[in-house]
């Protein structure tokens, strides 16, 4: 049965990502290696998913459809998502502890989805809006 969890998302940067930044930000290489977000097996399985599915993430800022990876090591309660437009959406731009906004760390909620991921292009069209 798919369910909805909350879990702590860390961003990093990441090679492959870069590589495909370098060659073009609205490019289907960039979206592929920057709207994901890697679950823990045990995770996944709780809510339902398998690799490659569709995920939405919500956060109190915002939310974002992105495809979800399922990790084999394990990290319970913990996701990995790439520094990217998409994990910007997620984010406040409060100050957390340390006077440092919380860029590395935030928690939100994931819950398996249909459609497409968030495009670029409609990232772009919110910035503009806001």
């Amino acid at each position: 049965m798919a369910g909805k969890k909350e879990l702590t998302v860390v961003t990093y940067r990441g090679i492959f990502q870069e590589v495909e930044e370098a060659l073009g930000m609205y490019s289907d290489g960039y979206r592929d290696q920057s709207a994901l977000l890697e679950l823990d097996g045990g995770d996944a399985k709780a809510m339902g998913l398998e690799d490659e599915k569709l995920i939405l993430l919500e956060t109190a800022s915002g939310r974002v459809v992105v495809t979800a990876k399922v990790s084999e090591d394990p990290h319970p309660g913990i996701a990995f998502m790439p520094a990217s437009p998409w994990s910007s959406q997620l984010l406040s731009g409060e100050v957390g502890e340390g006077g440092l906004m919380e860029l590395k760390r935030f928690s939100a909620t994931v819950t398996p989805t249909e459609g497409a991921v968030t495009s670029i292009e409609e990232i772009v069209e919110r910035i503009r809006a806001a």
